[in-house]
């Protein structure tokens, strides 16, 4: 019987080529109308069209994630059924990295500034904010991947960074690490708050009034991790009542944005439209892992790389 893996997005034909080595028996389809939704048993990426495949099909055993962040699919309904589940974490790791050092390096020559009179055309030297990135106390909220490179990258600026995980557990290149449960008080005096977590029950609206509250007035939040670990609201009113001096976000509870939003015109948020994640060479460095993956399904229905953990979320 020939399988399906219904894609939610086109490959380069070496690439495919490469798919029918391993899966022979296996037909790689991104047309759904050309697809029988029984015979579907691996998809790379989700949709929510493609319900069918929990409805009526029993033969779905494994969906390969093209992104890092899984909390947008029905997690349960994959736990229920037996699903496998592997996302596309680490091939983005660069590249946010570098958003994120683009972002920091902007703000200690207070680039928004410069960009915001530049709009009005107005020539003006007094009561910038410069600093050097070396003296800041950066706290950077989640210690994987991406937030193990920045770290890295931040020592060879002369920077140390202090990373938050679940337990406080210690990891390469952080000066030192912290539990969540005392992220209030590593925020207190720091200068850079930086989010890289995923979003589960436990990281929604993580960020909320009383946190923006418990930083330091003085600092910078970042955000590339998931919109809705920031209550949007209490954001915009700590940028407002200057609870915080500035915010750099590359992702938002409500994308898009709307129009009319106060966020758009604040002189201290500075917003770019999810774009952190968008990486050069893409196909390659999906398809070393989902090649992996499906060599090891095949063989034995295993996954060998990013599997997730459905009951936690990632």
């Amino acid at each position: 019987m020939t399988n399906y893996i219904l894609s939610q997005r086109d490959f380069r034909p070496d690439l495919l080529e490469k798919i029918k080595e391993i899966a022979p028996n296996y037909r790689f389809e991104t047309d759904t109308s050309k697809v029988d939704w029984q015979k579907v048993k691996i998809t790379i990426g989700w949709q929510k069209d493609w319900q069918p495949l929990l409805e009526k099909n029993q033969n779905l055993a494994w969906i390969q994630s093209l992104s890092a962040g899984v909390d947008t699919l029905p997690l349960d309904t994959f736990q229920k059924r037996g699903i496998l589940l592997s996302n596309a974490s680490g091939i983005h790791t660069r590249s946010i990295t570098e958003h994120l050092l683009a972002c920091l390096l902007m703000d200690v020559r207070d680039f928004p500034k410069a960009i915001y009179n530049q709009q009005k055309q107005i020539w003006d030297k007094s009561n910038l904010h410069y600093s050097y990135l070396g003296e800041q106390k950066i706290v950077i909220v989640g210690t994987g991947q991406i937030g193990q490179t920045l770290a890295y990258s931040l020592q060879s600026l002369g920077a140390q960074a202090v990373g938050i995980n679940t337990s406080g557990h210690s990891v390469n290149n952080f000066a030192k690490t912290a539990s969540i449960d005392h992220l209030a008080r590593e925020v207190a005096d720091a200068d850079y708050v930086i989010n890289i977590l995923p979003l589960t029950e436990k990281t929604y609206h993580l960020y909320n009034r009383d946190f923006f509250v418990a930083m330091n007035s003085e600092a910078a939040f970042l955000n590339v991790g998931r919109g809705a670990s920031v209550e949007t609201a209490a954001l915009t009113e700590a940028l407002q009542n200057c609870h915080i001096r500035q915010a750099y976000l590359d992702v938002l509870e409500e994308e898009p944005l709307a129009s009319d939003h106060p966020l758009w015109t604040m002189e201290n948020c500075f917003i770019t439209p999810h774009i952190a994640g968008m990486t050069p060479h893409f196909q390659n460095a999906f398809m070393d892992i989902f090649l992996a993956n499906l060599e090891s399904f095949v063989k034995d229905g295993s996954l060998v790389k990013n599997q997730v953990k459905l009951s936690a979320g990632y």
